[in-house]
């Protein structure tokens, strides 16, 4: 070989060398993932998603339906698609299990997917049927239709073209949710059905009859009811009605409102006249609670899942760039305490299964606040906890998910002065083009002088959970990605900030 080809190749070599030093300089960092899907909430997988329908557990997995469209956003219509998990917190895709426009009428709504567990319908033992809401082929109008699967919820077939449940001549009649009623050996029905909730009954899923009804006021339409019982702190049961609803004319959020109170088979009666918020953010609608699968007493644990969304902004996501619109917030264990006054309330907290996504833990002792500190800490996906106590103060909290320069924050806090705890996302990105919807409160005690706070941030998410959670916050927020900061404040006093542990977590996907 002589020298020539030698230089040739020596030459080639540079320009090779130099054009991949040119790349490697110029093009974007592939080391930082530039994706908005979230790190460890439930996401669709592709187009749209929105309502939860309560979750199931069988065989060792819990089974999880919810409205998905294939079409959006330039096609219309809702089918059920189907996930699986055993600790809801990884979860499979199962594919359509109830399609739509597979007949006349129309697409799949919201409902209730129950086990007949002793073959009531006539479908099998442990058939699962759906008791679901379509606008059916006479006139459009919100009419009930069955569906039954027996293959654990892969595929439904349909009972029949014609409803099990005919429109009462109502505007709104949707969403049915079904309870086996254990004292009374029967299948309760609750119905939204504009803003009061009805109640059926049945004893083998197909006739249904009226039995009363639960009027509201001042909370808007309501949609996805939801009656169960549960084991409160005291060991007493108690029975607990819950809607989706628009508290806002009123000041209340417009999340998952629910009354405490007694059922005797046909008729609730509530211990109290103005709804409790199970949630006091933005985005926690189409609220469900289902048990769990694996405690032997089926009252004494449940959970809780919600779209996080608002039909306010429901399309202004950037995760669309992606290809996806719909994400879940995360599963809550919720618990029915005894109150000081004599009634319950719900609280609620992250499902345990989440530590098992921990990547590596930073814990702070101590660190005193009069002014600000910003931590050597940094994240978009984790969970950090802390108590903060002070003597006299005026705000205290948290600005996650920080800009570099402080300017772009999104705040976790207690006020005081003014007897509220709050979220404020007005200094990020976030769905709310009016800029209406920024900041969420909520009471807090008069005079306390401490409080524990527990929150949860995800690529586009912050969930809180104040003390022991009968406070809990959920919204959307759409940091810029390189907003990773995390800084401790205090205003018109000296705060302590206590036992700080920031727990990282690993990607579910």
């Amino acid at each position: 070989m002589n020298k020539n080809v030698y230089r040739w190749i020596g030459l080639s070599l540079l320009v090779l060398l130099f054009i991949g030093t040119l790349v490697y300089f110029l093009l974007p960092d592939k080391s930082e993932d530039p994706s908005y899907r979230a790190d460890y909430h439930f996401t669709a997988p592709d187009n749209w998603k929105n309502d939860p329908q309560k979750p199931i557990y069988l065989d060792g997995e819990y089974h999880y339906f919810y409205l998905y469209n294939g079409d959006y956003p330039d096609g219309n219509g809702t089918e059920w698609r189907h996930s699986t998990s055993e600790d809801l917190v990884h979860w499979k895709d199962e594919g359509i299990a109830i399609p739509k426009y597979t007949n006349e009428n129309g697409d799949p709504w919201s409902g209730s997917v129950v086990i007949d567990k002793e073959n009531t319908a006539g479908f099998g033992k442990d058939a699962l049927i759906a008791v679901v809401t379509q606008p059916s082929k006479n006139d459009q109008k919100q009419e009930q239709f069955l569906w039954y699967s027996t293959d654990n919820g892969k595929t439904f077939n349909s009972y029949s073209d014609d409803p099990i449940m005919s429109n009462p001549g109502t505007k709104d009649f949707r969403d049915p949710k079904i309870i086996w009623d254990d004292e009374h050996h029967k299948w309760v029905m609750t119905m939204a059905e504009g803003t009061k909730i009805g109640f059926y009954e049945s004893d083998n899923l197909k006739d249904w009859q009226y039995t009363s009804s639960f009027e509201t006021e001042n909370i808007g339409l309501l949609e996805c009811p939801d009656l169960y019982i549960m084991r409160a702190d005291d060991g007493t049961l108690q029975w607990v009605l819950g809607a989706s609803a628009n508290g806002e004319s009123i000041g209340k959020p417009n999340t998952y409102a629910y009354w405490t109170g007694s059922f005797d088979g046909k008729d609730f009666i509530p211990d109290h006249q103005e709804p409790k918020w199970l949630d006091y953010g933005f985005d926690w609608y189409g609220g469900v609670t289902f048990e769990s699968g694996t405690d032997p007493d089926k009252y004494n644990k449940r959970y809780a899942l919600a779209w996080m969304n608002n039909w306010a902004y429901a399309d202004n996501t950037p995760t669309m760039e992606e290809g996806f619109n719909g994400m879940d917030s995360i599963v809550r264990e919720i618990e029915l305490k005894h109150e000081n006054d004599g009634h319950y309330a719900l609280s609620s907290q992250p499902v345990e299964a989440l530590d098992t996504l921990t990547q590596k833990t930073d814990s702070i002792d101590r660190i005193e606040v009069d002014g600000s500190e910003t931590l050597d800490v940094t994240g978009d996906s984790y969970q950090i906890e802390a108590d903060i106590s002070w003597e006299e103060l005026t705000n205290a909290g948290f600005r996650l998910r920080e800009s570099d320069d402080h300017e772009r924050h999104v705040d976790v806090g207690i006020f005081p002065e003014q007897n509220y705890s709050y979220v404020n996302r007005a200094f990020t990105h976030h769905p709310d083009e009016s800029n209406e919807m920024v900041e969420n409160t909520a009471p807090f005690e008069e005079g306390k002088k401490e409080v524990h706070l527990k929150i949860l941030v995800d690529k586009t998410s912050i969930e809180v959970f104040v003390d022991d959670g009968k406070v809990a916050y959920s919204n959307l927020i759409f940091p810029e990605h390189e907003d990773k900061g995390i800084t401790l404040f205090s205003e018109g006093g000296t705060a302590a900030f206590e036992n700080i542990k920031i727990t990282h977590f690993n990607s579910i996907h």
